[in-house]
């Protein structure tokens, strides 16, 4: 008997193009970052379908003598579960992308930014583009010992400047940093934080891999506290 528990689905991105039905590699970073809104919000609504039932992701759907529960509509449970892991699958590969997409593109600018410029014969230099602003926006307040925040290696007084697509300009008293932690359990988040130099120096910027996950022994997905700035 098939495992009603389990989505029908593979482990891997899709292998075409994203809802646009445009091959991944034909898309430029604006429209990469467009269908990441795009995944996010769909992802918050598939959410809230299994929220609906009262279900999560590893919600058992049989009773006790392995028959179908009646209390929920289990069909409609594994075809959410199946399109949230195929889409947090596209939203890896999509993430991989805008990021290669961001050095590329910041790497033209520095290229066109060293080469000398002619105007009227003469050479004139072009000003280099400004540093893209990563303002702290919030602070660590506490760490639990074993947690996932702990394992990534985030500590108390580091100030969070990058939370995967969270920043200063969008995280809305930190509410967006929730809602990237309950999209992406059990996907590596990319995390940047200014760390206090204990000589008082200038703050050392330290980037991590921080994997929201439950059953770490204790509560919540992170093992922390944050508090915004």
């Amino acid at each position: 008997m098939d495992d009603i528990h389990a989505p029908t689905v593979s482990s891997g991105p899709t292998s075409s193009g994203y809802s646009n039905g445009i091959a991944k590699e034909q898309l430029t970073l604006q429209e990469l970052m467009a269908e990441k809104d795009r995944v996010e919000a769909e992802l918050k609504a598939l959410g809230q379908v299994l929220d609906s039932h009262g279900v999560r992701m590893s919600t058992g759907l049989t009773t006790l003598d392995g028959f179908p529960r009646s209390d929920i509509d289990v069909p409609q449970i594994r075809t959410t579960r199946a399109r949230i892991i195929r889409l947090k699958n596209d939203y890896k590969d999509l993430m991989s992308r805008i990021e290669k997409g961001l050095h590329e593109h910041h790497a033209r600018l520095q290229e066109q930014a060293s080469a000398p410029a002619t105007t009227n014969g003469a050479q004139a230099e072009l000003s280099a583009p400004p540093a893209a602003i990563e303002a702290p926006f919030a602070k660590v307040n506490s760490v639990v010992a074993d947690s996932p925040a702990a394992t990534a290696g985030l500590q108390v007084g580091d100030t969070i400047t990058k939370f995967g697509w969270v920043d200063w300009t969008n995280h809305e008293r930190l509410s967006r940093v929730a809602e990237a932690v309950s999209q992406n359990e059990g996907i590596p988040i990319t995390v940047k934080a200014l760390r206090p130099n204990p000589s008082g120096g200038p703050a050392e910027t330290v980037q991590m891999q921080l994997t929201p996950r439950r059953n770490w022994g204790g509560r919540g997905l992170l093992g922390c506290h944050l508090l915004p700035m």
